[in-house]
This record gives C-alpha cells, structure tokens and sequence, in this order.
C-alpha cells in the first residue's frame, strides 16, 4: 500500500509538465490498455544496520498481467529488447525467439529473480497441470542501497499477493512493489507509468508503459526539456549512473512480435530524453506485448504513431516514478530523498516551458 504522503505527491501532468504531443488514455496507465492489469507487493520490515539475511528489508514485487485468462493457454504475442545487458532476466531469450509471452510479467529485485522464477512455476504448474515446461519472464533492478539483497526476502507469498491484487484501475506509482528500494537519477525512484492513445491510418490504439526506474545521474535529469539537474541535487549524491531500468510495453493494436521488437527499442528514446544515459553497469531491457486478439493487420508504414506513444511514455513514466517517489531510510540508514516538488516548481518559473509558449502562441 502506498502512504498518504505518496499518493498526495503530483504527476508530470499536475505540475503542467507536457510530454510529447499524443493525448493520454484515460488513467495515463499501463492500464488504460484493454486487458491489462497490474498488481504490487510492498514489503518494508526493520530499520538500522544490515543484517544480511534478516533485514533490514526495503523490496517488493510488480506484476503485470496481458490478460485475465490462462496466459499459457492464450500467449500474447511479444518481443523484448536488451539496450545494456548487464542483468539477470529470466525468460527474455526463448521470448525473442518465440515471440510469445506465456507468464505474467513480474519485476523484483535482483537476488530474488530466481526465487521468483521457481514461484511462478509453481503457480503455473497449478494452474496447467501436466505441462512440463514454461517460460517465466522475471526482470529485476537492485535495490541493495536500501534493502538486504542477499536475504532475497521476496517470496511465493509476495508474488501470489502481486498476481491476485493485479487490477486494471492500477495507477500506483513510486514506493511500491518492484520500485520500494529504487534510485531514480540519485533521488528516490519507482514505479511510473504512463499512456498515449496513437491514431493510425489503420484504427485508433492505446500504447502504455509501465517502468521501474533505478538508474541515472543526478546532474542530468530533465522534465519536459528543463535541466533540473543543474539546479538541484540530491544530498551527498553525484555519479549515480549505474543501475537499471526496466520498461514494460503494452498495446491494443494487432501487431506481430517483428513489429513489437522494434516498439521495444524506443523505449530508451524516453529515458535518453530524461537525461538517462547507458552506462557500463546500467541493466536496461524492455518487454513489449499486444493485448489484441485480431490477427497482426498493422502495416510497417503505419507503425509511426505507435512508436511515437511509447517514446513519449515512457518518458513520463520516468518523470511520475521520480515526482511519485518519497524520502525513505534503508539499511544502514542510508537515506533516498524524494524530488523536493517545490523546487521544481520554482525552477518552471525560472525557465519558462518554450512548448506552453509555443502553445500559447498557435
């Protein structure tokens, strides 16, 4: 569950932040694509000096889910694309081949990927009696600045709470689940996601990006095009640029895993234009999928706006995973600040925003 100090703290679109220049969904949710549904699992226990394999823990899980139905049954079709392999996903690489996903989508952290991947099996098994093999697809981001890694204090029971709180009207951002213990450009990171509606020559469709940001450095963050980082800092914090982000792709137009790859791969156009940058220790990937049950009928020449929805969504999801985001102490007492929103209020009126002028002047 979210604090009320979290759920009070704004989005980019309540700070007049302008992404781009599609119209959101409904929600601005991962959710506002049909079927989808998202769950979370928070686990925050302990306080003080670490103890590995006790505590303390600042963690948590993220399910996403193509469907209601039996996902091994009825796989979606899919794709994933690695912008810096330095990370420990399970299931991406007979997902590239094949081009289906057959699992839910679930993001934890780090140590706890393969724990996680046994759970999920264990669940499918249940549910698919006889089966003798599944692709759990499992993404992981550290969190070890925060929390006891090594306790991989995540278990079936977290997971399971995942999968049955997983809802369609899931707008949760910032301290929870997959992003409990994240560092979103040195201030406190999470969850964030964001939507587009992409009207093709073909039909109208909804693009949305859920993304558990964990990597960049401080001194280049930006919102809209406003160099915050070069008016504000997090304290003691410089290069934070290492570390991982993880973006979950989803859509209602019927398009093949082919097309889905190449939607994947603008995912990263979104955090570059945040300020994110790939550096050597920074396990970046994205997993796409389609929702849609009609056979694949998008043309390559019309995939432009559907590529263009997931550049300018998951560059807001960054945004709302880092303004979403509160202060929270870990191990150790080792401390993430949430983004003071007050100074960033200050900075839009120091700089005004040349696209709200531009608007003006049209």
């Amino acid at each position: 569950m979210l604090s009320e100090s979290n759920k009070r703290r704004p989005r980019a679109t309540d700070l007049d932040l302008s992404i781009g220049i599609l119209p959101h969904g409904n929600a601005n949710s991962i959710t506002d694509v049909p079927n989808v549904t998202v769950g979370h699992s928070t686990v925050i226990s302990g306080d003080g000096q670490l103890r590995s394999g006790e505590g303390p823990v600042r963690s948590g899980i993220t399910a996403v889910i193509p469907h209601k139905g039996n996902i091994f049954k009825e796989k979606v079709p899919a794709s994933a694309h690695s912008f810096n392999g330095f990370g420990k996903s399970i299931g991406l690489m007979q997902l590239i081949e094949l081009g289906t996903i057959e699992t839910p989508i679930v993001i934890t952290s780090t140590l706890s990927t393969w724990k996680i991947g046994d759970a999920l099996i264990d669940i499918l098994t249940n549910d698919n009696p006889g089966v003798q093999s599944f692709n759990p697809i499992v993404c992981e981001s550290n969190d070890r600045f925060l929390n006891d890694g090594v306790g991989r204090h995540i278990t079936k029971q977290h997971l399971q709470q995942a999968l049955d709180s997983s809802s369609n009207q899931s707008t949760d951002e910032g301290n929870i689940g997959a992003g409990t213990g994240m560092t979103g450009f040195g201030w406190k990171g999470g969850i964030g996601t964001s939507s587009r509606i992409c009207q093709s020559l073909v039909d109208t469709y909804h693009v949305g990006v859920l993304v558990v940001c964990n990597a960049g450095d401080p001194r280049d963050l930006r919102f809209d095009n406003l160099p915050i980082g070069r008016f504000i800092l997090p304290p003691g914090i410089h290069d934070e640029s290492g570390g991982s982000v993880i973006f979950i792709v989803a859509t209602d137009a019927p398009v093949n895993s082919r097309q889905l790859n190449r939607m994947a791969k603008r995912a990263e156009i979104g955090f570059s234009r945040c300020g994110g940058m790939l550096s050597h220790s920074s396990g970046s990937f994205s997993v796409a999928f389609s929702s849609s049950t009609e056979r694949p009928k998008v043309d390559d020449a019309h995939l432009t706006p559907l590529f263009r929805g997931v550049t300018e969504a998951s560059e807001e999801a960054i945004i709302n995973s880092i303004l979403r985001s509160e202060t929270i102490t870990g191990r150790d007492g080792n401390i993430r600040h949430g983004i003071p929103i007050d100074r960033i209020k200050e900075i839009q009126k120091q700089i005004p925003n040349l696209h709200h002028k531009l608007r003006e002047e049209d």
